[in-house]
């Protein structure tokens, strides 16, 4: 992580931590709004010229995105419509930013600290993650990692911009992200990221990519399980894990789901690891195999084994929660990822070139978290229920909850 992001984290630390125990307490107070948070960040531009604080920009954007807009255009015009009686609370005095402002401060402004603080100020309005008493109470809290390319954006050798990101498998809310350079790059990101986190007691989940021995040492190291899928790209790992008497290892759960027009059945076998398995802190490995068929045609049934490798024991996880957390791993991909391309319209954004790719992206996960913190599950729901009310926008920077009314908590 960059000196920059650890210093300011560590700055913004307590008065996060402040904030959190507030929301969680009886007697809540006024909790630190964003644009208070991002006043922390230095700004890029000189002081000559400069109309508006780089807060006041930033959260401006941020209203504008959870209002519904993608573009920067749409931003811009969004801000420009604002009532006068919200720019008091938006730190507009005489006019709102315009497009260029936007550009010029979104070109600029550190993507990396952005992301941090801004990542920080989310999680401090939901409840910290678990630590080493929660997991000896069996009580788990898992994090998922995982890549994502902005398929529109481009660097300037003309890659595209790939970011490495963590959701939380229960809320579902973004908790940051960092850039790689490449997809293949991800495995040098993954303490990059990881970093932010207390890990002490947390469980990570990984795709076969991040099945790497350093990602196991620093995850023990710091306290944290992981829970990590094998396939060929550790072929030594993936052929014990095949050779191990699957046949004479009894199915310990088993679950049925119908939807997408197919029905699907999934089994689970876990055994230990060791004396089998050669990976650091491996205790148990489990067989997962699922069974696909489309509804209107049973016979045309597939078949896939997936094999997993986790430093948890049989005391601490149960058959059936294991294979909750590998298939909650998926979280990351559908709840936040997909949600980005479909209805937040990432991979179509007009936002191409230098660190507006990545700072939007930076804006879309708080606006899916803020969402989801405040009850609205669906975003697109979400999105349509914030386009025309400023109040409501206004509110949910400044506490991150909405007022219980109209339903709000309900959409869908």
């Amino acid at each position: 992580m960059p000196a920059a992001v650890s210093s300011l984290i560590s700055t913004l630390s307590p008065s996060l931590v402040t904030v959190r125990d507030r929301l969680a307490g009886a007697d809540q107070q006024t909790p630190v709004s964003v644009w208070h948070v991002l006043t922390t960040i230095t700004d890029p531009r000189g002081r000559r010229g400069r109309r508006h604080e780089l807060a006041t920009v930033l959260v401006l954007a941020l209203a504008a995105m959870l209002a519904g807009n993608c573009s920067l255009a749409a931003i811009a015009d969004w801000a420009a419509d604002a009532p006068s009686w919200a720019w008091p609370r938006l730190g507009v005095h005489r006019r709102p930013p315009s497009l260029s402002t936007f550009r010029r401060v979104l070109l600029g402004v550190d993507a990396d600290v952005l992301d941090a603080v801004l990542h920080a100020w989310l999680a401090a309005l939901t409840p910290s993650p678990g630590t080493s008493a929660d997991l000896a109470r069996g009580s788990l809290r898992a994090v998922a990692v995982d890549g994502k390319t902005a398929r529109g954006a481009r660097q300037p050798d003309s890659t595209r911009t790939h970011l490495f990101s963590m959701v939380d498998h229960q809320t579902w809310a973004p908790l940051g992200q960092v850039e790689a350079p490449t997809k293949g790059s991800e495995i040098a990101a993954f303490s990059a990221l990881l970093d932010r986190l207390d890990l002490d007691g947390l469980v990570v989940t990984a795709d076969a990519l991040h099945t790497q021995i350093r990602h196991a040492h620093y995850l023990h190291r710091h306290g944290a399980h992981y829970v990590l899928t094998v396939k060929a790209n550790q072929p030594r790992l993936y052929t014990q894990l095949k050779g191990l008497p699957w046949t004479q290892i009894p199915i310990t759960g088993t679950t049925h789901d119908k939807g997408h027009a197919r029905r699907e059945t999934r089994t689970i076998q876990v055994t230990s690891a060791k004396p089998h398995l050669r990976f650091p802190h491996a205790r148990l490995a489990a067989r997962l195999i699922r069974y696909r068929a489309p509804l209107n045609q049973p016979a045309k049934t597939s078949r896939e084994v997936v094999y997993v490798v986790t430093s948890l024991s049989h005391d601490q996880v149960s058959p059936a929660i294991l294979a909750e957390l590998v298939r909650g791993h998926w979280a990351i991909e559908n709840r936040v990822h997909h949600v980005r391309d479909t209805t937040l319209r990432e991979d179509a954004s007009q936002v191409r070139t230098g660190t507006p790719p990545r700072t939007m992206a930076t804006l879309r996960n708080i606006q899916i978290g803020l969402a989801r913190h405040a009850g609205l599950t669906n975003i697109a729901a979400a999105t349509r229920h914030l386009a025309h009310r400023n109040e409501r926008v206004l509110n949910l920077l400044a506490t991150g909850a909405l007022p219980k009314v109209t339903g709000a908590s309900t959409l869908n």
